[in-house]
């Protein structure tokens, strides 16, 4: 191991991957330790650009231990599902040489070596929009990068399963697919592309925050206790699930909305009152709904019909749509007199009756690519000198 400066250096990656929402759910798990699923689930990967986790991985011999920062607070990595990726990704280290800064690190000195990581969300943490997939498939993804690792990207969604089992679905962009897996160590349990972002471009996911609050039951614990008490859940698993991702993966490869709609359920007066599908929806494991449209068009409309029943609480139009603004321009709201000018929904018996405050926000986004290394410096979020978080 070599460096400038008598061995006081610090070498960094930085890295972001985006977070993902399961159209087929990943619920209950036939291992704990390994994070082994009980069935097959398929997923949507949201634009990094609205929807991502930002990491930044230093090494330097100067650093006495492992540590971690998110969203600027100094967690523990003490837990088993940080050393697990910890542990796969520095045993596929190889040799790493920085010429310009004259860094040499031999395969066997990652052991010897402690790093300083630092991560943080573009959108709420552990509010039941995935943070954890986003989180742990940057800290994986970062890693590999920082310790040369050259393990594909299906390698690296086993180890980043280990972390949350729905990240290994952010190691790609796109719509993706986790394999549940049959063998006991999990080799087999990976994540697999089914088709990228640039597929069905046409999809907008909207999605509206009701809370951006942690949630009170972890993902974890609930489907701990689904596992322990649903009778249910076994023949989900092993009945209803299969033939759904059979359908779910025709849908996709056909760009078949009305079918991937249905499977996944529908927004229901609108849909019926238009006798076909218009939007689907699906909630992830908190209280937020996100809202799948086929095509801006129609996502423009179905802005139109949220913000008729649930307008800002404070009248600013500008902040209460995070991500691609330029829908509410499609949608003819540019304006909060515009949304009062809204007409009510034709299709709902109930007129006038609005819910202000009841949605926090709406994110609108499209599908986007997989994880990516940040290669502009200045976004690092440890300072390259000392490896703590910038400003610290």
């Amino acid at each position: 191991m070599a460096g400038t400066g008598d061995g006081e250096w610090v070498f960094m990656a930085t890295g972001r991957s985006p977070t993902n929402i399961a159209v087929i759910k990943y619920w209950g798990k036939r291992d704990e330790a390994l994070i082994l699923p009980v069935n097959d689930s398929i997923s949507v990967t949201l634009d990094p650009d609205h929807l991502s986790a930002t990491t930044t991985v230093a090494v330097s011999p100067s650093f006495s231990s492992d540590r971690m920062w998110l969203n600027g607070n100094e967690i523990s990595l003490s837990g088993g599902r940080f050393q697990s990726c910890l542990r796969e990704i520095r045993k596929r280290a190889r040799d790493v040489e920085d010429e310009k800064k004259g860094i040499k690190i031999k395969k066997e000195d990652w052991e010897k070596l402690h790093v300083h990581i630092a991560s943080y969300n573009n959108f709420p943490t552990a509010a039941g929009l995935a943070s954890s997939a986003a989180g742990f498939a940057c800290l994986v993804f970062t890693l590999g990068k920082l310790m040369n690792v050259k393990e594909d990207y299906g390698e690296l969604s086993s180890i980043a399963r280990q972390g949350s089992g729905s990240a290994c679905r952010s190691i790609y962009g796109g719509f993706v697919k986790w394999c549940m897996g049959k063998n006991h160590d999990g080799s087999d349990s990976i994540a697999v592309q089914l088709a990228d972002e640039a597929h069905w471009n046409d999809l907008v996911i909207i999605i509206a925050v009701v809370s951006s609050k942690q949630k009170e039951t972890s993902s974890t614990s609930g489907m701990r206790d689904s596992v322990e008490t649903s009778p249910l859940l076994q023949y989900r698993a092993q009945t209803i699930v299969p033939n759904r991702v059979l359908k779910m993966e025709e849908a996709i490869k056909s760009r078949n909305f009305e079918s991937f709609a249905r499977i996944i359920s529908l927004v229901e007066k609108w849909n019926h009152s238009e006798g076909t599908p218009q939007v689907a929806y699906t909630f992830d494991a908190g209280p937020n709904a996100v809202l799948v449209a086929p095509n801006r068009k129609n996502a423009a409309l179905l802005l139109q019909k949220l913000i008729y029943y649930f307008p800002p609480q404070d009248n600013d139009l500008s902040s209460y749509m995070v991500g691609d603004k330029s829908i509410l321009s499609d949608a003819g709201l540019n304006s909060i007199e515009d949304v009062e000018a809204l007409p009510a929904p034709a299709e709902m018996k109930t007129l006038n009756q609005k819910f202000k405050g009841d949605v926090s926000y709406f994110i609108c986004s499209r599908l986007g690519a997989g994880p990516k290394v940040v290669t502009d410096e200045s976004l690092a979020l440890l300072d390259p000198v000392a490896g703590l978080p910038k400003g610290v």
